[in-house]
């Protein structure tokens, strides 16, 4: 078993812009849009299990985080309110997207535009509605 690099020492939920905030051991700190976090799961429904075989996440714009699980003491698994809850976030998982994250959002986007989506768009965009009114834009 391979031993993360980094540990997180402190988690805070931000309900009002739909954020999670990690803190880390090495001294950083990031703040993570709950989007983000569903459309970069690391699950293999996301992922596919090999390059190529990625599925675009789309309508998450509003997207809640219902509960987040404790994995060992190496990462998180949150329930997204669209009922995904099958991605294990190591700490080292979340610190990458964190000190990456505009160039995934940027990334994100892009892909979206290309398959003819907007963050508002999608097949799940009214299946799930916002339990409350509005996260803060990215």
């Amino acid at each position: 078993m391979t031993t993360p690099l980094r540990h997180a020492t402190a988690l805070e939920l931000h309900t009002a812009s739909c954020t999670l905030e990690v803190s880390f051991d090495d001294g950083s700190r990031y703040t993570l849009p709950y989007e983000l976090l569903r459309v970069y799961s690391p699950s293999a429904e996301v992922r596919g299990h090999g390059p190529g075989q990625e599925t675009l996440q789309i309508g998450k714009r509003t997207i809640q985080l219902n509960e987040i699980e404790p994995v060992g003491n190496y990462g998180l698994r949150p329930v997204f309110s669209d009922g995904h809850d099958s991605g294990i976030y190591t700490w080292d998982y979340l610190h990458w997207l964190g000190a990456n994250r505009e160039a995934l959002w940027e990334d994100y986007l892009q892909r979206l535009e290309k398959a003819g989506y907007t963050r508002e768009s999608g097949r799940d965009a009214t299946a799930v509605a916002p339990t409350k009114t509005g996260c803060a834009s990215h």
